[in-house]
């Protein structure tokens, strides 16, 4: 890990402090701290009387001849401790006055207010986590779902890490060959070595092609997006309304009711999806309309999931892997090769809800270690361009180098070389406290 890491006038060592749960009505605020003159601060609100290191004991807060309040306090030396430098943590009891109060202390005390994931930057700079660890970290918080909740834990435990560390790994045992072949261009190396070489980097080639995709992870990230299409007046707004479990959108009998998109958040079997409903898909001269079918298609093509909505009459599946639903089946028989429900009665309603978590399982569940983010996306697609060039190079030297600029672009994504410019980017994006 890199020393460069610090802002312009930041000093590393100085201690920081933040409200570490949400504003409002609450029995119990947690303030943290941390930095290398954290004990005396805390020392100084405790009259002296630290408690034992990683155990909870009740304290009362003092400065300036007031008492602050009766807290809950947690001494933590580091490097133990998240940050690994000094730190403790006061369970306050959550009255704004008390909040603001105990925080006027700590800033006279020497401490000043953090910044947003000055706390995760700082254990990153302690080499306590890596940069996917602290991606991963700011995910956890911002988890909606359970399927967000569980991959975020991963990757904070370091699976996405081990991945690329064991790329960076094999990538450094070829480089080592292939520094034998520059270095030793006159001794009779095994022709072995050579072959040996070449599996390896179409095999390391191979896994990253594989890895970028596999976009599960991105997917989980942000939500699934699930668009329902298809003709006017099919019962596409109605099978919305009930999915939502409210009038999210209008229906009535006229065709082309629906003209513009209508999305709505759902969490569907532990994951966070975004439903969308489209304009009815027919030939129109209405302008308005013309434009809503123009929007809905653009969403059918970039959607992870189209739902294809018939009633009555059959039509061409609008994408290969469309989920096809014949709607309306208390009224016309069932179309095509889809399932058969009526949103009106509910007929078939519990058997499409299953069809369409099996979709949404199989595009979010797998094996191995997905990429999460495009700053991973990104860091692959170097690493294979270097890998690319690699295999393609005819001169020992120009394949060494390609090899090392491979290198460079696995350690730019767990921070292992000098990653000073993506630091501002990453943790601006943290809640203040994290």
């Amino acid at each position: 890990m890199v020393d460069a890491m610090e802002r312009p006038g930041e000093r590393r060592g100085e201690v920081i402090f933040a409200l570490a749960t949400g504003t409002g009505r609450a029995a119990i605020a947690i303030m943290r701290a941390s930095g290398s003159g954290a004990q005396e601060v805390l020392a100084a609100l405790c009259r002296g009387r630290l408690p034992a290191p990683r155990h909870a004991s009740l304290r009362a807060l003092h400065h300036d001849g007031d008492h602050l309040d009766d807290a809950m306090v947690l001494w933590l030396p580091g490097p133990r401790s998240y940050t690994g430098e000094d730190g403790f943590e006061l369970h306050l009891h959550a009255g704004p006055a008390v909040i603001d109060r105990v925080a006027m202390a700590l800033t006279a005390l020497g401490a000043r207010p953090a910044e947003p994931g000055e706390f995760t930057r700082r254990a990153v700079q302690a080499g306590r986590l890596d940069l996917l660890q602290a991606e991963a970290i700011a995910d956890l918080v911002d988890a909606e779902s359970q399927s967000q909740r569980q991959q975020a834990l991963a990757q904070a435990d370091g699976a996405l890490s081990r991945v690329y560390e064991g790329w960076s790994a094999r990538l450094k045992t070829l480089l080592a060959h292939q520094e034998a072949l520059i270095d030793f261009p006159d001794e009779d190396l095994p022709e072995a070595v050579e072959l040996s070489l070449a599996r390896t980097l179409d095999g390391l080639r191979d896994d990253l092609r594989g890895h970028l995709s596999d976009r599960r992870g991105e997917i989980v990230r942000r939500g699934l997006t699930v668009v329902i299409a298809g003709a006017p007046n099919v019962g596409k707004s109605s099978l919305l309304n009930y999915l939502a479990g409210y009038d999210a959108a209008i229906v009535t009998h006229r065709a082309g009711t629906t003209r513009d998109v209508i999305a709505i958040d759902w969490l569907f079997h532990g994951v966070r999806l975004r439903l969308v409903d489209t304009a009815g898909l027919r030939e129109t001269d209405d302008e308005i309309e013309a434009e809503g079918i123009k929007r809905a298609l653009f969403h059918v093509e970039h959607a992870d999931l189209v739902v294809h909505v018939m009633a009555g009459e059959a039509e061409a599946p609008l994408r290969p892997d469309a989920l096809i639903v014949s709607n309306k089946i208390d009224l016309h028989p069932p179309v095509g090769a889809g399932l058969g429900l009526s949103v009106q009665t509910g007929e078939g309603m519990v058997d499409f809800e299953a069809a369409l978590a099996e979709r949404i399982t199989a595009l979010t569940s797998g094996v191995g270690a997905p990429l999460t983010r495009a700053r991973h996306r990104a860091g692959i697609e170097e690493a294979l361009l270097y890998l690319d060039q690699a295999r393609e190079a005819t001169w020992p030297e120009v394949r060494g180098e390609a090899l090392r600029l491979a290198m460079r672009a696995l350690g730019r994504l767990t921070g292992q070389v000098d990653v000073d410019s993506l630091l501002d980017v990453i943790f601006g994006q943290f809640c203040i406290g994290k």
